[in-house]
């Protein structure tokens, strides 16, 4: 029998998902239904991989999913986590930005645990997710001080519309450091950039020891993310450069295909 799924978000992330599915990339699942923002964005899915368009999460939630998959927006994690948990669906969520606000991150981690889902936070555009738990693991274990953060590069177009755009950014002939400050800070900043933000600190120290810099950089494409969590003897560095966030697509898919293993890498 194969796992059934649902897509919430039919925009660039959810069509990658929904391609590898196509192309037999997950072989152990059945994609049921896919509801996105957009319904013409969600039957163009739904046409290509033969599963229902649903009109919202409910009507998805309808066809008996054992997992919806987010590929949407903070947005949509904040509207349907519950509903979903509720229903004892499992929920992959790519939009960890929605886990900033810490009263809506327990809400959701105490309904899951009374229904009995699992919540599965996809590596996204940084990974190292377990290294970065079995670091601060290992601090709480033994009671030794940890220093993890977060230093971003990035492109000045990336900055526009937050409160440290400035116009000579696009200008800059080097690198310009834009923000210093805790994660929790750093949410407060940027309310819609703080997704690996978010995912380093819940991983690792927490919003408001974990330490987040983001550098403006002329001409930069893409992202470049570089995790540190370290210890007394341990150093964890995570360092991941994309031009493209297709890779959270995959991340997505990997995670699945992961829980479907007989063999897991985690």
């Amino acid at each position: 029998m194969k796992t059934k799924f649902g897509i919430v978000g039919c925009g660039f992330l959810g069509g990658i998902v929904a391609d590898a599915y196509r192309k037999g990339l997950l072989p152990d699942y059945e994609l049921v239904g896919v509801t996105s923002r957009t319904r013409a964005k969600a039957e163009a899915v739904a046409e290509k991989t033969g599963c229902a368009v649903c009109d919202d999460v409910n009507a998805l939630l309808a066809l008996r999913p054992e997992y919806i998959v987010e590929t949407a927006s903070v947005e949509a994690v904040r509207a349907m986590a519950i509903p979903v948990l509720k229903q004892s669906v499992n929920l992959v969520v790519i939009s960890i930005g929605a886990f900033a606000d810490p009263a809506f991150y327990e809400q959701v981690k105490q309904t899951a645990q009374e229904s009995g889902a699992k919540v599965h936070l996809a590596n996204g555009a940084i990974g190292g997710f377990d290294v970065l738990q079995t670091v601060t693991l290992m601090a709480q274990a033994q009671s030794l001080p940890e220093t993890a953060g977060i230093e971003t590069h990035t492109g000045a177009k990336g900055f526009r519309n937050t409160p440290v755009w400035a116009d000579h950014l696009l200008t800059d002939t080097e690198k310009t450091t834009v923000f210093t400050g805790s994660a929790k800070e750093a949410i407060a900043t940027f309310p819609r950039r703080v997704n690996v933000a978010v995912a380093t600190s819940l991983a690792t120290t927490g919003p408001e020891i974990t330490g987040v810099t983001m550098h403006s950089v002329p001409g930069w494409v893409g992202d470049d993310h570089c995790i540190t969590a370290e210890i007394e003897g341990v150093k964890a560095v995570v360092d991941i450069c994309s031009s493209t966030s297709a890779i959270a697509g995959w991340s997505v898919v990997a995670l699945l295909r992961n829980l479907a293993s007989p063999i897991c890498f985690y």
